[in-house]
């Protein structure tokens, strides 16, 4: 497949391409553009002329291009499902079930959400009244990661758009292929020429071109911790606006009198689900210690049943890891875990699944032995492997839990009612899930604390994000 840029409401490719690699497969199927300062100053021209048009434009039409184009995705669920499976190694399942559902619902969301903000008043007892505007910002750049391609790519441009920005975004290179697709209906959805533009290629290359232009307003990304602050150097001394979304080294927190089987169920798919490549997956799994070798003896039993298999089979459960890069990272923290004297209890190893031998695949790892601060228990790694730790008191499972950089996301498992909402509160993570796992809700705000990023997505925040208030001051 020939992935190609949308610029000003036109199709096109650059003189250098890049390959596009199948990682259940390990062979490549596509080439995407190697984009670069010239097509971001061509994007941002075009969404620069279109900016004063489509942000006069009423709301309810704004919605109106956003639902046509959540049409679009719900028309070619199939597709799309397809595409991501093979694009990104996830199972086809699990696309089907959970991604492609999930844009079709971003951009519907905020379809609806953009025609129920309200603006705030505020009298001054007969003296004055206040009243603040919402005014879009500009020209925005929204870049997506590769882990939950079309999911996260709609979940930054749907409210970007909604609020009557112009929007220059990019996918990741390892996955272009589903918002390539997305960019080849955004015409027939009815966005004017240039308010929506949708360009690939390196992050070193047109990202950073995106982030350091001058006509950018505000920068939307997803992505690692590394390259979040890189862009806050470029961003924050311009006083431009950013939101970033980056890394988590999350805690599960395991109580003895939690619900044994819905947490051993629950925690097993936490720690593995899309080979462990989302951000809110629990990597370190900590286990009050009355329980802790029974639990622990369930889980491995439970991780050593997955197979890892071809991404496009239906019945897969679990599909490669993104590329060769990543694998080899993934393998590498296995053994320096290895190393840190860490026991592997089932997996740590590439696996070749009948004939997608050359693909990207890693057997569910478990490892315990590793106390707080070694390497393996603080630095993100992003694929199916996660830790145990026992713990003895609520403060010391607290300690554990805080003991990083990071503060994305937590699970809370306990049927101790004053427990939960305690120890909730003292975990210091922007979302906590107690007794459940990665249920959202998209009106709430998402995001994190410390190294996990800046700012907050999701429901009214996104908007507040995405428009600058003014306030106007009417003497009476």
């Amino acid at each position: 497949m020939e992935v190609r840029n949308f610029v000003d409401g036109a199709l096109e490719t650059t003189a250098e391409v890049l390959d596009n690699v199948a990682p259940g497969t390990g062979e490549v199927f596509g080439t995407l553009p190697r984009s670069g300062q010239a097509e971001v100053d061509r994007a941002m021209a075009a969404a620069k002329r279109a900016f004063p048009s489509w942000a006069a434009t009423p709301a309810a039409e704004r919605a109106a291009c956003l639902d046509r184009l959540a049409d679009a995705v719900r028309d070619h669920a199939a597709m799309l499902a397809e595409a991501e499976a093979r694009d990104n190694g996830k199972p086809i399942s699990l696309a089907a079930h959970v991604d492609i559902p999930r844009a079709e619902k971003n951009l519907r969301f905020y379809a609806t959400g953009i025609q129920h903000y309200a603006s705030q008043s505020h009298a001054m007892e007969g003296e004055a009244i206040n009243y603040t505007l919402r005014k879009p910002l500009g020209v925005v750049a929204c870049i997506s990661p590769w882990n939950l391609p079309l999911y996260l790519f709609t979940w930054k441009v749907a409210p970007a758009l909604a609020a009557g920005n112009c929007v220059v975004a990019k996918p990741s290179e390892l996955t272009p292929v589903t918002a390539y697709l997305l960019s080849t209906w955004i015409k027939e959805a009815g966005f004017p020429n240039g308010v929506f533009n949708v360009l690939h290629g390196l992050g070193p290359e047109v990202g950073e071109a995106m982030v350091t232009h001058p006509d950018i307003a505000a920068v939307s990304f997803t992505g690692g911790t590394v390259t979040g602050a890189r862009i806050a150097g470029h961003v924050a001394p311009k006083f431009k606006k950013m939101s970033l979304e980056l890394g988590g080294k999350n805690p599960a927190l395991i109580f003895a009198d939690a619900d044994f089987d819905e947490a051993l169920r629950t925690t097993l798919r936490s720690s593995f689900a899309n080979q462990g490549q989302i951000c809110l997956c629990g990597s370190r799994i900590l286990i009050e210690r009355p329980i802790y070798e029974k639990f622990r003896d369930a889980l491995v039993a439970k991780a050593s049943k997955m197979v890892a298999s071809d991404p496009l089979d239906p019945s897969s459960k679990m599909g490669a890891v993104v590329s060769e890069a990543h694998m080899n990272k993934i393998l590498s923290y296995i053994e320096l875990a290895r190393e840190e004297g860490g026991r592997v209890l089932c997996g740590g190893e590439r696996v070749h699944p009948e004939g997608v031998e050359n693909g990207y695949y890693i057997a569910p790892t478990v490892i315990e032995g590793l106390g707080p601060e070694c390497r393996t228990n603080q630095e993100e790694i992003f694929g199916p492997v996660v830790t145990l730790q026992p713990f003895d008191t609520e403060e010391q499972a607290l300690a554990l839990a805080n003991d990083t950089a990071y503060g994305l996301a937590a699970t809370l498992w306990t049927s101790d009612l004053k427990r939960a909402h305690r120890v909730a509160a003292a975990i210091d993570s922007g979302i906590v899930w107690v007794n459940t796992w990665l249920l959202r809700d998209l009106r709430t705000p998402f995001g994190g604390v410390k190294a996990s990023g800046v700012g907050r997505e999701g429901g009214f925040e996104a908007l507040e994000f995405f428009t600058e208030p003014q306030n106007i001051c009417i003497k009476l």
